[in-house]
C-alpha cells in the first residue's frame, strides 16, 4: 500500500502551528508527527491533519463538523483517539486554534511513553 504523503505547504503549516509546542518532531511513514513525552497527538496524512482527543471530545467533534471523521490510515486500522480533519476545518484558526489545545492538554495529562526495547 502507498503512503499518502502531506505536501510540503501542509507540513510547513503544520509546523507553524507548533511552533510554540514543547514538543518532538518525527517522521513516520514519511510523514510528519509530533509527540508530548513520547506520545503521539498531531501529524499530517495525505491533504489533512490527525489529532489526538480525549475519549470524550471525539464523539462531540464528530457530531460538531461532519467534514471530521475517525483517523484510518489504513483501510480497517482506526486510530481509536485520533479524529482527521480535512483542510475546511484545520484552516478555520479558531476551531484549528481549540481542537489544538484539546489534544496538548490531554496528550500532557497521560504518563510517559516508555521506549519498547529492540527484541
Amino acid at each position: 500500500m502507498k503512503w499518502r504523503k502531506p505536501s510540503d505547504r501542509l507540513n510547513l503549516f503544520l509546523k507553524e502551528q507548533l511552533k510554540n509546542v514543547d514538543c518532538q518532531s518525527r517522521v513516520m511513514f514519511g510523514c510528519p508527527s509530533y509527540f508530548i513525552k513520547g506520545n503521539m497527538f498531531i501529524g499530517a496524512f495525505g491533504a489533512e491533519i490527525f489529532l489526538r482527543l480525549p475519549p470524550e471530545d471525539i464523539e462531540e467533534t464528530l457530531k460538531r463538523f461532519p467534514k471530521a471523521s475517525r483517523f484510518e490510515p489504513m483501510p480497517g486500522r482506526v486510530m481509536k483517539q485520533y479524529v482527521a480533519l480535512p483542510e475546511s476545518i484545520y484552516k478555520k484558526k479558531n476551531i484549528f486554534s481549540e481542537l489544538l489545545k484539546k489534544s496538548i492538554t490531554y496528550v500532557r495529562s497521560l504518563p510517559l511513553k516508555k521506549k519498547r526495547s529492540k527484541r
